[in-house]
């Protein structure tokens, strides 16, 4: 056991100081969803399903105003920004700061003028109105900061502050919530008190480095940038949020508590959906640099079948996944987890189609697909959840995420022809067949839930299935682990 230490450690040591702070950064998110996620059963026992409804509410709400308030400043166009002026890069970064912090306080005037009008919108208090502001501030300059280190792989400040802010969330939450009347208010609370408090210095460190709160110059790249896409990043946040809110509206708060918990079950499909991610996107960018597309099959449907491999172990696992995480109030949500699980799958396959019009900049291209997705999304809710309750909506976003991902792959296969003359980047027989046989096997996992020893007999012999099957589950692994050690 001392040798295998030992030359794992060797093998760390020889690591890049980039890789292995690429390492690090896939830990922090890992660690920090999972504490998330760790923490669920608590909460779900702590709060009604109606006030944990609210809550979720809440959060679909705050995805979707952060869009207006801070016009999503901290992604892309940051990132990209970073290297463009990097000769005036301390400027640059403050600027950024002061613009958010100038749209924030912008739209606090707006709102203290006419509170009553968006408390009526929201059906949000003027205390959780004004805590989602200051998470949505505070959160931007942890963003701001987090992309700053991950560039310079600078991992240890931001594994500190990970690992700093992911216990105090909910400890502090919990806190507020033992001693608490209005336990919604409470959570939302104990979540801006503990971002306030920790990213604040992030904002004061990097305002003093700048020195510069307004530059016309930086202030009027971002707003160019980032305008045109803010239906592309809307259309994104209505569709994976709109579902919980309409659920609210047209069924109850309780309905829409038992239909979040399917989402943040899934986020356990979310720390290997954005690990793999991060593995090989850098390295589909440098292929696709050098035209060598064709090397990115294997790597691609290695990825995909591995996604759909654990998808189906989680879904089969569900009810037992839900007595864990819920009391026995929440377990309808068990009929919502195989569509939202399968939906997490679809946005990684999407993710990597979209690598193409990312690096070619088709942007239009995107927003078309990403604003389809979305509008569909809102009139199928409205029709089905009406026609057959609230778990109908699981359902109709995993149709709106299978579209998604068609369109991308079609756009894909359009720029790979127009930029690189090549007809078909993946063998579209391939990908159908490892969708197929996750939708496939959804549908049998749904019927089996009431029969437990037939769902247990057709997971033993899955398990015996991949037994016989490990050379090429490890053919597949090392394709993934072989792209992410050749990233440069």
């Amino acid at each position: 056991m001392r040798q295998g230490l030992k030359k794992l450690i060797q093998k760390y040591n020889a690591l890049s100081p980039r890789v292995r702070a690429s390492l690090w950064f896939t830990i922090c998110v890992f660690f920090q969803k999972g504490i998330s996620v760790l923490t669920t059963p608590i909460f779900t026992r702590l709060l009604s399903e109606a006030e944990y409804g609210n809550y979720s509410v809440f959060n679909s709400w705050l995805d979707i105003v952060t869009i207006f308030v801070s016009l999503k400043l901290s992604a892309g166009v940051f990132l990209q920004g970073l290297v463009k002026f990097s000769d005036e890069r301390g400027e640059f970064i403050s600027s950024f700061q002061g613009l958010t912090s100038a749209l924030v306080l912008a739209w606090t005037i707006i709102y203290i003028l006419f509170h009553g009008f968006w408390n009526s919108l929201f059906s949000l208090t003027t205390v959780q109105m004004l805590a989602m502001l200051v998470m949505i501030w505070a959160s931007a300059v942890f963003s701001f900061w987090a992309v700053t280190q991950r560039v310079d792989a600078k991992y240890r400040a931001l594994m500190v502050m990970t690992v700093v802010t992911s216990i105090a969330k909910p400890g502090i939450g919990i806190l507020f919530l033992l001693h608490a009347q209005d336990k919604v208010t409470a959570r939302i609370l104990g979540l801006a008190l503990v971002e306030l408090v920790c990213y604040s210095c992030l904002f004061c460190n990097q305002m003093r480095q700048g020195r510069k709160f307004y530059s016309a110059k930086f202030w009027k790249y971002a707003i160019m940038f980032n305008l045109p896409l803010i239906p592309h990043y809307l259309s994104s946040a209505v569709l994976s949020s709109a579902d919980r809110i309409m659920i609210k509206q047209m069924v109850g708060a309780r309905e829409a508590g038992i239909y979040s918990l399917s989402y943040q079950i899934s986020q356990i499909m979310l720390l290997f959906s954005n690990a793999l991610e991060q593995s090989i996107n850098p390295w589909m960018y440098e292929r696709i640099k050098q035209k060598r597309i064709e090397e990115t099959k294997k790597v691609v449907y290695a990825a995909l079948t591995l996604m759909a491999g654990i998808t189906i172990l989680i879904m089969f696992f569900a009810p037992e996944v839900l007595v864990i995480f819920a009391p026995a109030e929440y377990q309808e949500a068990v009929w919502v987890i195989p569509p939202v699980m399968i939906s997490v799958f679809f946005t990684f396959s999407y993710l990597v189609f979209s690598t193409y019009e990312f690096y070619f900049e088709k942007t239009r291209y995107i927003a078309a697909a990403t604003m389809s997705g979305a509008v569909l999304n809102i009139i199928l809710n409205s029709i089905c959840i009406k026609a057959f309750g609230y778990i109908a909506a699981g359902y109709t976003t995993l149709l709106c995420y299978i579209l998604f991902a068609v369109f991308h792959y079609i756009f894909m296969r359009k720029i790979c022809k127009e930029q690189m003359g090549v007809q078909q980047p993946y063998n579209t027989w391939i990908i159908l067949a490892i969708c197929g046989t996750l939708l496939g096997a959804g549908v049998i996992v749904l019927l089996t839930y009431r029969m437990a020893l037939l769902r247990y007999a057709i997971l033993i012999a899955i398990v015996f299935t991949m037994i016989g099957l490990r050379k090429k589950l490890f053919l597949f692994a090392s394709h993934i682990i072989e792209a992410r050690r050749t990233v440069k």
